[in-house]
């Protein structure tokens, strides 16, 4: 392209910052200086105005390369979304004994159908209206959509996109880069629309490195009319990526194919370069985007260096959140973690049975996430811990209730009972995944299905929640609905502990190698 000019377009959803569109346009900038750029984040302007704001953009700009960013697709999730509460409708109509109860779920999922495939219509209309409305100014405009629901859905997508579109898979930096400079693109991960499918598996092909350094946020914020939108609110959560990568198998996530098994740490000095652009514009609150903080105890050295980097560059005001695997923690990281602010962070269980994390293919040893959890108790730990529970995966019954029961109450016995906020999902299944492999396997799904599709016959099967203990877990979640609806996730551990019990907690941490059950662990054709 002769003096390209870029315009990025993230595509409506939720308030979250853009990180990935941002780190996009700062590698572009840094390795093709002369190329003219301009991010518009439709996630800051009024539903009503997205097509009228779109026009005056590029009717500004006139771009001839239009990159899309579509974050969200999948709804399964136990928050309020479109519509409303998307589990809670499914629920009452799947499950709620009462006619009324099942009308009213049927009504609510009306609204989430409705509103669903309104936004699948809409996203692809702003993009073909925004690649014709480019093609006024330069009849040669191309366009690349990617993001996390293009990266998940990028097989199905491609017949709602226009002919030629560039379909990115994961990490756009290289892709752009190449198509930028002429050169062959074809070889990263993705596919243009009309020439020929997608290859065989290439969400499973490994990600081109990079090296990444700071992102340059003075540059960001001149070619970003709206870039203050994010700094209004002080409670605001800045997203800073400290690596890239997910080295483990988990059978129901997405994330270890997306950006691939081998794990890329960028530079600690680098990280602190870019939190403190951000501090010096006010900024004292951090959200690391990473899949993991710290995937495996191998990372460890990294996290302490970055941590200790915080300290060093006088950053001592700040607050920072993660998802964080607790069982690669260590005395001396739990104290750097809370002298450098950590207030909030994620663990994602899953489970309180070793005996399913380890059919999950989850690596965790739940006995030492625990010890791990009190050493950082004692490291003067004092903030929220949200503990993410999937029921039902696979092979849930009544006694691994009862040891998810065990296991959240000594979490609560360390942490306190109002600092541990259990989030209850049922698990949306996804393609890609050892999930999917396992639900090929057991007739549950056939090949050829649509993972995009809300018809009921299809959503009940891929909102994961099998018999015979999916009743049972639809009528408890009901119930806490009707009885707490605030306060979701802890009514459930009560009224599952009513109706269960709880188990001995040396229960709950011990497996038992059961080499004759069909398992997860076994079942994937995929592999390790």
């Amino acid at each position: 392209m002769n003096n390209p000019r870029i315009l990025y377009i993230r595509l409506p959803c939720n308030p979250i910052f853009p990180i990935g569109v941002v780190y996009l346009a700062d590698h572009i900038h840094k390795c093709l200086p002369h190329v003219e750029q301009r991010i518009f984040d439709l996630g800051t302007v009024p539903p009503l105005d997205f097509k009228p704001a779109l026009d005056r953009c590029i009717d500004d700009f006139q771009p001839d390369l239009l990159v899309f960013s579509w974050r969200d697709i999948q709804i399964y999730a136990p928050v309020g979304g479109r519509g409303g509460n998307p589990l809670q409708h499914a629920f009452e109509l799947y499950y709620g004994k009462n006619p009324w109860t099942k009308l009213k779920g049927a009504f609510g999922g009306l609204r989430v159908f409705i509103a669903y495939y309104a936004e699948l219509w809409r996203n692809s209309g702003l993009i073909k209206r925004g690649l014709k409305r480019a093609q006024r100014y330069h009849s040669e405009a191309q366009t690349v959509v990617g993001g996390g629901a293009v990266s998940v859905f990028y097989e199905q997508l491609g017949t709602q996109l226009p002919k030629g579109s560039i379909v990115s898979v994961g990490e756009g930096e290289v892709l752009l880069e190449k198509l930028l400079t002429g050169q062959e693109f074809r070889d990263e991960r993705c596919y243009v629309v009309g020439e020929k499918a997608p290859r065989d598996r290439m969400i499973h092909e490994w990600p081109t490195e990079i090296d990444k350094t700071a992102c340059d946020y003075p540059y960001i914020a001149s070619i970003w009319p709206d870039f203050e939108y994010y700094f209004e609110s002080q409670d605001f959560y800045m997203g800073v990526q400290t690596k890239r990568g997910c080295p483990h198998n988990c059978c129901y996530c997405v994330y270890t194919v997306i950006e691939g098994k081998r794990v890329r740490v960028n530079p600690a000095e680098e990280v602190v370069a870019e939190m403190q652009q951000l501090y010096n514009r006010g900024i004292r609150n951090f959200w690391f985007t990473d899949a993991q903080f710290i995937p495996a105890r191998r990372y460890i050295p990294d996290a302490i260096e970055l941590l200790q980097k915080i300290i060093d560059a006088g950053l001592t005001d700040i607050h920072w959140a993660a998802y964080i695997r607790a069982d690669n923690l260590t005395p001396e990281l739990c104290d750097l973690m809370v002298k450098t602010g950590m207030n909030y962070f994620e663990i994602g269980i899953t489970s309180g049975s070793q005996e399913l994390v380890r059919k999950m293919r989850m690596g965790y040893n739940l006995r030492t996430v625990l010890q791990n959890c009190r050493d950082l108790k004692t490291a003067g730990f004092n903030d929220l811990v949200s503990v993410n529970y999937s029921f039902n995966v696979i092979d849930e019954r009544p006694e691994t209730i009862r040891q998810t029961i065990a296991y959240h109450r000594e979490l609560e016995k360390i942490f306190g009972a109002d600092k541990v906020e259990p989030a209850i999902f049922f698990i949306g299944l996804q393609p890609h995944t050892h999930l999917e492999e396992y639900a090929f396997d057991n007739n549950i799904l056939k090949p050829g299905y649509n993972p995009m599709s809300l018809m009921p016959w299809t959503a009940k099967k891929l909102l994961w929640n099998p018999e015979p203990m999916g009743s049972v877990f639809g009528e408890v979640c009901l119930q806490a609905w009707k009885q707490s609806p605030n306060d979701f996730g802890r009514e459930v551990m009560n009224i599952l502990e009513q109706r269960f019990g709880r188990a001995p907690l040396n229960e709950a941490l011990t497996a038992t190698i059961e080499p004759k059950k069909r398992s997860l662990a076994t079942a994937s054709r995929m592999g390790s």
